[in-house]
């Protein structure tokens, strides 16, 4: 079963992550590609947050999970103090496992978090910020299929 995010939602949900962000006071926004480069925007635009990365995970090809996720592009966070890794969505919880991991790996000096719009109870790891717990399978409105269906 499919559930359809939309825009409207999306702005809605951005006021309560904001407010939970500030908390953090992250100095950098790294998002992981694709799936959190809408959000990372929008917050790094609500908070004024200029430091903004994204690095590569891939898990899925279309529907199909893939076995272990490749993470590439990793950005220079040598200098960044508190960092907030933005996904869209903790499904198996994987990529922002795996991704976790290796960051803390490259710079032990930095301190991380993570954040979500959705994760799943099966999830491996539950993101220190996430609004909603699902099992159904997320439309976003940036995907193509989001932007297809709100036409």
């Amino acid at each position: 079963m499919k559930y359809y995010y939309t825009y409207e939602e999306f702005i809605k949900d951005l006021e309560t992550l904001e407010k939970e962000v500030k908390d953090y006071t992250p100095d950098t926004l790294l998002a992981i590609a694709r799936g959190g480069m809408t959000l990372a925007h929008f917050l790094a635009e609500r908070l004024n947050i200029r430091d903004v990365y994204a690095l590569n995970a891939v898990s899925y090809e279309n529907e199909k999970k893939l076995g272990k996720p490749k993470i590439f592009n990793i950005p220079d966070l040598q200098t960044r103090k508190k960092v907030l890794i933005i996904d869209d969505i903790s499904d198996s919880g994987e990529t922002l496992y795996d991704t976790l991991e290796v960051l803390k790996k490259r710079y032990p000096n930095t301190e991380f978090k993570t954040l979500t719009l959705f994760y799943k109870e099966k999830t491996k790891l539950i993101p220190d910020i996430a609004l909603k717990k699902t099992d159904k399978w997320i439309v976003f409105f940036w995907d193509d299929e989001g932007q297809r269906k709100s036409l």
